[in-house]
């Protein structure tokens, strides 16, 4: 596998397009997605719950590292202002944060995060930007594929923010390791990433937005 890097930047400008996950998004996913949106939609809203929730925690794990919690502040509050657009979405339809079977997506990459430091920090903040990577490359698929107009323009509306994350991650490990150690690490956790989501949906209505459905690497 070869992963093209962005290059030192800032998060305003890290991303033009997602280059940190070794396999797209297979078109089955976007047909389950498109055929149960509400799961989705539900989904995205816990997702961006547990988002601000872990920005939260790693500030307080590392709360003295400098500089981590004037980025990581401004990111949960956004992740936090979308849950609440998300929400309102949901409940102009009838519904609310219903609890979902979770996928086990996030469960099964904390599982590669190693317990020391400072390769737990690096851990951390590479499987963080995995997910916003992830999050980003599906809701723009949904922004482009969704038969309903108000969804894609409510996952249009988000991309920018999404990619805004996903690159401050990016820049938080290139601040604090060089560019050979954490390229290693995100090859392996890159491939991790992508057998997390492989597999075939038995339940259609078990889609999630970090359901399984990937490309072949």
């Amino acid at each position: 596998m070869t992963l093209s890097l962005p290059q030192k930047t800032t998060p305003e400008k890290a991303i033009a397009s997602i280059r940190w996950l070794a396999a797209p998004t297979s078109w089955t996913w976007v047909e389950q997605a498109n055929a149960r949106p509400m799961e989705v939609l539900i989904d995205h809203a816990h997702c961006e719950r547990k988002a601000a929730g872990s920005a939260v925690q790693m500030m307080f794990r590392y709360l003295c590292e400098p500089g981590l919690g004037e980025a990581l502040s401004p990111l949960a509050r956004e992740e936090l202002e979308h849950f609440e657009q998300v929400l309102g979405l949901i409940k102009s339809r009838g519904r609310y944060l219903e609890p979902l079977p979770s996928p086990g997506y996030a469960a099964n990459l904390a599982r590669h995060i190693r317990k020391g430091e400072p390769q737990r920090m690096l851990d951390s903040f590479l499987v963080a930007g995995l997910i916003e990577a992830r999050s980003h490359e599906r809701m723009a698929l949904l922004a482009e594929h969704s038969p309903d107009s108000e969804l894609r323009s409510l996952y249009g509306d988000l991309l920018a923010s999404e990619a805004r994350h996903f690159g401050l991650y990016w820049v938080l490990v290139e601040e604090r390791f060089s560019r050979a150690v954490l390229i290693e690490r995100l090859q392996t956790l890159a491939l991790a990433e992508v057998a997390a989501l492989q597999g075939v949906l038995d339940c259609p209505e078990n889609v999630r937005m970090h359901s399984c459905g990937v490309c072949p690497v």
